[in-house]
Order: structure tokens, then C-alpha cells, then sequence
């Protein structure tokens, strides 16, 4: 039976439209940067996604204040470990941080499949992609900053006198200087391995394939280099050796903090003289682009699925 058109009512539930300002664009693409950069921390997740990444931070930071109080006992400035070497002596740390954080960054919303409703907004996949690789590689950098910097405040907080028969310790201007190009070895070593991360993890969409991917091919390609690096010193073939460190990302950044930055090589062979420094520079600079490429590719097929 019908209700008689005396009974209908229209109610008022108090709907109005939006009258505060439009953030657009920039806004969204901000939120995603500190989202993603919380998320490679673990911040504002539960306990147990913290535990990991602050675990690898505390043990970057160990070897940086073992140095520095080894320094303040002895007074000898060799103690001291280099800036550009700490995050190739590092890398074994650095490595399981790309393995298991670069997954969360790059596949959680390409696993739930809600990559459509990030591009339902007014953001696109250029601005999706990068707000996601610069939040990981500001995680990164501050990974690999922070002990820089403890071992630099150790450095001028210690001021060891010269010692009779060794090395003085460089003045504030010349370790500062010092710090300054460890500091530019972080950010594209930040570059770099958040790109080569960032790309494995995002063709492995459940978390524990990316995390065993990242590790693989870390693997893949450190340990081929290290095994015909070896063989090319061992037959002074000191060009091959040093062109072989192209194939491996630890050992291409730290090319190029030897030879466009003057760092002494913390790998078996630096890159060749010459050229050597710029082709490492110019390999660094494709790496980061064509990630970025990537990953614009696979977030775009996925925003259209």
C-alpha cells in the first residue's frame, strides 16, 4: 500500500557545501611525502613496523660513537672513521633498510590495489612517484647522515693536539670541508639506492618477495663485481677493476666521491682517472632517471587498472 502524499516529509540533516580553501595539489603531493617518509620509520604504525628500522638506525649510529670515543681516548686522528667510507663499510646495514622498508613505501597500495584512488584526486602519477622517492630517499639520508654528522661533532668536540711522530688533526675548516662532501656522498647514495630499491620492490607486491628481492639483487650485483674486481688487481688490470664498480650501486656512488669529490676510494679500485669520475657521475645521474621512469610506467598502468 502507498503512503499518502500528506504523510511525506523532507528532512534538512544539515548537508552544506564546503566554503574553506582549496589546497589542491601541492598540499596532496606534501601529505604523501611526510605519509611515505613517516611510513619508512614505522611512525603512526603499530610497534612491531618501528622495531626494525630504528633497530638499523641505532646500529648505523654504534660503529660512529665507538669511533669517536676511541678518538678521545688514544688522541689519534687516524681512529677516526673516514666520512665518504662510512656507508660502503656500512653497506651490509644500509642494505637490509632498502630490503625490508622499500616494499612498505613501494607496494602496500599496489597490493590493496588503491593506486586508482590516489589518482581519483587531483594528483597524478609524475607527482605520486615522486613524493614516494623523495620520502625514501630523505629517509635514506638521514640514515646515512646522522652518523656522519656524530662522527664530525666528535671531531671538533675532541680536537686531539698532534701527536709527536703522527698526523695532526685537520682544523675545523679542513674537517669541515671534509664533512661537507661526506654529506654530498649521502644524498646520492641516497639517490641512488632509493631509486634501485624502489624499482624491485615495485614489481614484488607482497611485502616478503620484495624484501627477498631487494637482498637478491643487492647480491647479484655486489658479488660478480667483487669477484672480478678481485681477479683484475691480482693481474694489475687496474682499469677493468675500477670500470667493474660501475655494475654495483655502492660501489658506482663511491666513484663518485673519488673522483668528482677527491674522497680517498673505499672499495677495492676507484674509478679509472680522467674520465673515470664523470661516466660514474653521469651512470648515477641515468640510474636516478630512469627509476624515476619506472616507477612513473608501473604506478601509471596501475592508477589505470
Amino acid at each position: 500500500m502507498s503512503t499518502p502524499a500528506s504523510a511525506s516529509t523532507i528532512h534538512d540533516i544539515g548537508y552544506r557545501h564546503y566554503e574553506g580553501p582549496r589546497l589542491a595539489r601541492a598540499y596532496v603531493v606534501r601529505s604523501l611525502f611526510v605519509h611515505n617518509l613517516r611510513a619508512a620509520y614505522g611512525l603512526g604504525r603499530p610497534t612491531r613496523a618501528k622495531v626494525m628500522p630504528f633497530l638499523l638506525f641505532a646500529i648505523m649510529l654504534l660503529p660512529a660513537a665507538g669511533s669517536v670515543a676511541v678518538l678521545a681516548i688514544t688522541k689519534q686522528p687516524s681512529t677516526l672513521i673516514r666520512y665518504s667510507a662510512y656507508a660502503v663499510n656500512l653497506q651490509p646495514i644500509v642494505a637490509i633498510f632498502l630490503a625490508t622498508q622499500a616494499p612498505v613505501i613501494a607496494s602496500r597500495e599496489l597490493r590493496f590495489h588503491v593506486v586508482p584512488l590516489y589518482f581519483s584526486r587531483p594528483v597524478g602519477a609524475a607527482d605520486f612517484v615522486l613524493a614516494k622517492f623523495g620520502a625514501f630517499a630523505t629517509a635514506l639520508l638521514a640514515l646515512l647522515a646522522a652518523p656522519v654528522t656524530l662522527l664530525y661533532i666528535g671531531a671538533l668536540v675532541t680536537r686531539p693536539p698532534k701527536v709527536a711522530g703522527g698526523a695532526a688533526m685537520p682544523g675545523v675548516g679542513e674537517q669541515t670541508l671534509h664533512y661537507l662532501g661526506g654529506l654530498a656522498g649521502c644524498v646520492v647514495f641516497a639517490l641512488v639506492l632509493a631509486g634501485f630499491a624502489l624499482v624491485v620492490a615495485a614489481f614484488t607486491p607482497r611485502r616478503g618477495f620484495g624484501v627477498a628481492a631487494v637482498i637478491a639483487v643487492y647480491l647479484l650485483s655486489n658479488v660478480p663485481v667483487g669477484i672480478v674486481q678481485a681477479i683484475a688487481l691480482d693481474s694489475t688490470m687496474y682499469d677493468l677493476a675500477g670500470w667493474a664498480g660501475l655494475f654495483t650501486p655502492f660501489n658506482l656512488v663511491d666513484g663518485v666521491q673519488a673522483g668528482l669529490l677527491h674522497a680517498t676510494p673505499s672499495t677495492p679500485q676507484g674509478p679509472p682517472a680522467g674520465l673515470g669520475g664523470p661516466v660514474f657521475a653521469l651512470v648515477c645521474a641515468a640510474v636516478v632517471a630512469g627509476s624515476l621512469a619506472i616507477l612513473y610506467a608501473r604506478f601509471r598502468k596501475a592508477g589505470l587498472s
